[in-house]
């Protein structure tokens, strides 16, 4: 039976991924159609789209009353994506990565002083309906001051616009957005209940599943897109993906769950996932700052951030 489990997970995540790329490509060209802009596009609904097996996983596992799962993907798959997924687009990109740092220096703050926050509103071990609307609330804020910086420094034609609605149809779009939602959705509910059968066969702790093998897995996306911007020599793209995504693990996907559902899950997790995951964001953005540029050696020291994480899992929680 328990091989019908693992195959179960794997298939799981395999159309987990194909419909976050639905997602992302729907979510992609009716921004193209409507002319939102590019800053839009890739913090708001790439990061949205990137996310959304993150997001399915997390709120099924906590309206399961999985908390360790639920809070062990959020967490996991921010660690994940600055230690694997960006490490691995500073290590195959042909050449340096360069960044804004100005942008990086706001954003960068942004991101550090929301994982800080829902650090001290975990500290009872449990992250209730006020907590996630806190959360919920702060990016809402967030999105508004993005979209009114960005209208504030480019002008739109709204006839340009009516142009692109009049030769281009929103069907297809919005067909591709709605599949990969509902393929999300759908196979998160796999994804939980196959991992959860799998930790209790080997006695493994959920917390273990939730924090490697489901976070790696809903972080397939961050990784694809990364690698494959990095090798087109977009690199500042697979940067603002990931900062997009690290701010919406927090805000959006822990946020919307503990509002759906309180979370509680034990302090011991709490005090060693929140102060890991904030050690490498740290690291990751010290390492985007000096010189403003990403280069392989970093890409590296990122990555073994992340063996070290996976080492220290094993170590206090089996």
């Amino acid at each position: 039976m328990i091989y019908l489990y693992f195959a179960a997970f794997i298939v799981a995540f395999a159309v987990l991924f194909k419909s976050a790329s639905f997602f992302v490509a729907g979510a992609s060209s009716i921004a193209r159609i409507l002319d939102v802009p590019k800053l839009v596009i890739g913090i708001v609904l790439v990061g949205l789209g990137t996310t959304a097996p993150e997001f399915g996983v997390t709120l099924y596992a906590a309206i399961m009353g999985k908390g360790e799962i639920a809070i062990g993907n959020a967490i996991g798959s921010v660690i994940c994506d600055d230690g694997v997924a960006l490490a691995l687009a500073a290590i195959v990109a042909p050449a340096v990565i360069f960044v804004n740092c100005r942008i990086l220096k706001v954003m960068g703050l942004f991101l550090i002083s929301i994982d800080v926050l829902a650090y001290v509103l975990a500290q009872n071990g449990r992250l209730g309906r006020i907590e996630g609307f806190c959360l919920v609330l702060i990016l809402c804020v967030y999105y508004v001051f993005i979209i009114r910086h960005q209208r504030r420094n480019q002008s739109r034609s709204q006839e340009r616009v009516s142009n692109q609605l009049d030769n281009q149809s929103l069907k297809r779009p919005i067909t591709l957005f709605l599949l990969g939602l509902a393929g999300v959705a759908s196979m998160s509910f796999v994804v939980v209940q196959s991992a959860v059968k799998i930790a209790e066969h080997f006695e493994i702790s959920e917390i273990i599943i939730g924090s490697t093998i489901v976070a790696i897995g809903t972080s397939l996306p961050e990784i694809s897109t990364c690698i494959t911007a990095a090798l087109k020599g977009e690199g500042e793209i697979a940067v603002g993906d990931i900062i997009g995504a690290d701010i919406l693990n927090i805000l959006w996907i822990i946020g919307v769950a503990s509002l759906v559902k309180p979370i509680e899950v034990d302090l011991d997790i709490i005090n060693f996932s929140f102060p890991y995951m904030i050690l490498i964001v740290v690291v990751m953005l010290l390492s985007l700052r000096i010189g403003c540029r990403l280069t392989k050696f970093k890409g590296i020291i990122l990555l073994v951030l992340y063996g070290f994480y996976i080492f220290l899992m094993l170590y206090i929680f089996v």
